[in-house]
């Protein structure tokens, strides 16, 4: 079908596409950092119930460091900080995609002659002023 299109028509079709590629991209990155969040925020939770004495051991790439409660806490709360600024950020750029990607696809249809279905520019008919 593609072969059929107009050379600026299959400009714009590419271009969805590659809006569609980031769309997917950009929601893997969300939900991934937000389930790092969700498990940082339980951590968190849970290391209010441990008591401040406890020894406790901090994952680092592929070891376990002897940390303290105030470190473990504050490395804790530095990472849902980040993490949250994260998942806004991505929330937007997502929002950003969305938006780029109606618009040209309205480009699309407007180019192809197929002004979508029921759009402002739709069928009133002659003498359908809209109203009977």
């Amino acid at each position: 079908m593609q072969g059929n299109l107009p050379p600026e028509a299959q400009e714009k079709l590419e271009q969805l596409q590659d809006l569609q590629d980031t769309a997917q991209q950009v929601a893997v990155q969300k939900n991934q950092a937000e389930t790092q969040l969700s498990e940082s925020e339980n951590a968190l939770d849970e290391l209010d119930d441990i008591d401040e004495d406890a020894t406790m051991f901090q994952e680092v790439g592929e070891l376990f460091i002897k940390t303290d409660y105030e470190t473990a806490q504050s490395d804790l709360e530095d990472k849902v900080d980040s993490l949250e600024i994260r998942v806004e950020t991505l929330k937007k750029q997502e929002e950003r995609v969305r938006e780029q990607f109606e618009k040209l696809q309205g480009e699309l249809q407007d180019m192809l002659g197929g002004g979508g279905a029921g759009g402002p520019s739709g069928p009133t008919g002659p003498g359908g002023a809209g109203g009977a």
